[in-house]
């Protein structure tokens, strides 16, 4: 059995892991009931509602909404970087919400979702141990009201206090609870049929190459997933897909003994 907690600290981080086959259940697990950070993770659980939303009639996902420039949420990516007004449907903002992980598209979406609706669905599947605590931009603000500086800190000092770093106080989940989700979507158990297969687009489309599936660098095999990142904070779940028709739900979760912005090590144990 290889040592998973031994890679784990080989990569600086302490790790969380559960790994399972979507159609039979057979598993890996490494403290995959503990609580962790979530950190862009949640928005999984909202592309869920989302489109369970959609499903009831209760949201247009052709609906054309316009995000005003000055009232962008932080991030490095997307609508949160661009200069002008964006006139974007939603089912755009849901893409680009999974693909770049876009802050200003996932408040947005949130603003029409709700928080509330995210978490009573969530615990409609039995998911109990994941909650969704707030938004990108309260999530933000805690960081700055908790740091009393506008930049992500790299102090220790400062990061050992930051509420958006305690699962008690932040949105959390566990690395089971979001292979169960997982494994819903794919099949096709979260929403309709034609929803489920919508998200495991979205999924499919994520940009990021160098967490889960840096582990799989093979053509004939399909990594789709959603990353979450905050100081000491490299997170991702996904759905890997195997010619041979297996499909594996994984959700991996690290915290980084060190507080430096670049974890390479961290981002290559989680396809490790």
């Amino acid at each position: 059995m290889t040592d998973l907690g031994g890679l784990f600290r080989a990569a600086g981080v302490t790790g969380f892991l559960h790994a399972v086959d979507v159609d039979t259940g057979a598993e890996v697990a490494h403290h995959a009931d503990d609580p962790v950070v979530t950190a862009s993770v949640f928005k999984v659980a909202l592309l869920v509602e989302f489109f369970r939303q959609v499903d009831r009639g209760a949201l247009d996902a052709a609906e054309r909404v316009t995000v005003v420039a000055d009232r962008h949420t932080a991030g490095p990516t997307g609508v949160s970087v661009m200069a002008d007004d964006v006139t974007i449907s939603l089912r755009d903002l849901a893409y680009l919400m999974i693909a770049v992980s876009d802050n200003t598209a996932a408040d947005t979406l949130i603003g029409r979702v709700g928080l509330p609706e995210v978490n009573a669905m969530l615990a409609s599947l039995g998911l109990d141990r994941t909650w969704v605590e707030h938004d990108c931009r309260d999530l933000f603000s805690s960081i700055v009201e908790d740091t009393g500086q506008d930049e992500m800190p790299t102090d220790p000092a400062l990061i050992a206090g930051l509420r958006a770093l305690d699962p008690a106080r932040t949105n959390r989940s566990t690395p089971r609870d979001m292979t169960r989700l997982l494994g819903m979507i794919w099949r096709d158990e979260a929403a309709s049929a034609a929803s489920c297969a919508a998200m495991r687009r979205l999924f499919g489309l994520q940009v990021w190459p160098h967490r889960l599936a840096a582990g799989f660098p093979y053509d004939d095999v399909a990594v789709s997933g959603k990353t979450g990142t905050l100081p000491t904070i490299r997170n991702e779940v996904g759905v890997v897909e195997y010619p041979d028709g297996g499909r594996y739900a994984v959700a991996v979760f690290t915290r980084s003994y060190g507080t430096a912005q670049n974890q390479p090590r961290a981002d290559a144990v989680i396809g490790t």
